[in-house]
């Protein structure tokens, strides 16, 4: 049984962040300026929030393994852990300021390490300020967890390009782009080396499962009805991928949200695919 929800509102997490086994933590982050998160976290949060820098704290870097942002390791991601305070029965909050296209990534972590403790905050940053919540400047003091936090990988969370290369020719399973539809068309790609898409995703762009651009997410019903278009519903088999496996967890906590929690994503994500050009893409609608 799950400790916290996928989501909690603002109300939620104004009612229980002064609980002691509950850690909210700021990921906001900017691609292409690493430091943006840092500086807003500075500029003011949510008060006791944490901050972790998404490409230092929850990747690897770049070249110990595929892709942009391969996952951490797993002696990594526990020290990371630790030091912002949080052990093995630590509840956290994750929020940004991107309708939880980032805070995704550490809820995502936190369930391919064995812990599933973790929760975004709908509507993130901006929704916290609309319902009346404060932000502060103080960095909150943090101490190792007693017990500490162990990670115990769960390998069937995720797939390598072979065997995405596979599903994405099985009718039976679903492959998901969660890029804007432009990257997954090929019209643009400003990152990775090749433009287009894994022949036989469909696209699902991340930001299509959220009511604004901020969040919150769509009602249930709007949220389930677009991922049985998709073809989730009929799906044997689902896996997520995007530039780098970031904004993919997006569109797996959308589909745990409507109850598919076995859903995987690919690890490297089009970083890793368009980097080998054996690779066969396709371009346009699909």
């Amino acid at each position: 049984m799950r400790s916290l929800p996928h989501l909690v509102t603002p109300a939620w997490l104004a009612a229980h962040q002064q609980e002691p086994d509950l850690r909210i933590v700021d990921v906001r982050w900017k691609l292409g300026d690493p430091g943006a998160g840092r500086r807003a976290y500075e500029a003011g949060h949510l008060p006791g929030a944490a901050f972790l820098e998404l490409d230092r704290d929850l990747a690897a870097p770049r070249a110990a393994g595929p892709g942009r942002h391969p996952l951490p390791r797993a002696e990594d991601f526990a020290r990371t852990m630790e030091r912002i305070g949080v052990g093995d029965p630590t509840r956290v909050v994750a929020y940004d300021a991107a309708g939880g296209a980032d805070a995704a990534r550490l809820w995502f972590l936190l369930r391919y390490f064995g812990h599933e403790t973790g929760a975004v905050l709908d509507g993130g940053v901006q929704a916290w300020q609309a319902a009346g919540g404060p932000l502060t400047r103080e960095v909150p003091a943090l101490a190792a967890p007693p017990g500490g936090f162990h990670a115990r990988p769960r390998p069937e969370l995720v797939v390598d390009r072979s065997r995405v290369a596979a599903l994405a020719r099985d009718a039976r399973a679903l492959v998901l782009d969660a890029r804007a539809p432009g990257r997954y068309r090929g019209q643009h790609e400003p990152i990775d080396p090749r433009a287009g898409h894994i022949p036989g995703a469909r696209n699902a762009p991340f930001l299509e499962n959220l009511a604004t651009a901020a969040g919150p997410f769509l009602a249930p019903e709007t949220l389930r009805a677009r991922y049985d278009t998709l073809g989730a519903s009929k799906a044997t088999e689902i896996v997520c991928y995007c530039g780098s496996g970031v904004t993919a967890c997006h569109d797996l906590l959308a589909l745990a949200l409507l109850g598919r929690e076995n859903a995987r994503l690919y690890e490297g994500s089009w970083s890793d695919w368009s980097f080998h050009p054996e690779a066969a893409l396709a371009t346009g609608d699909e």
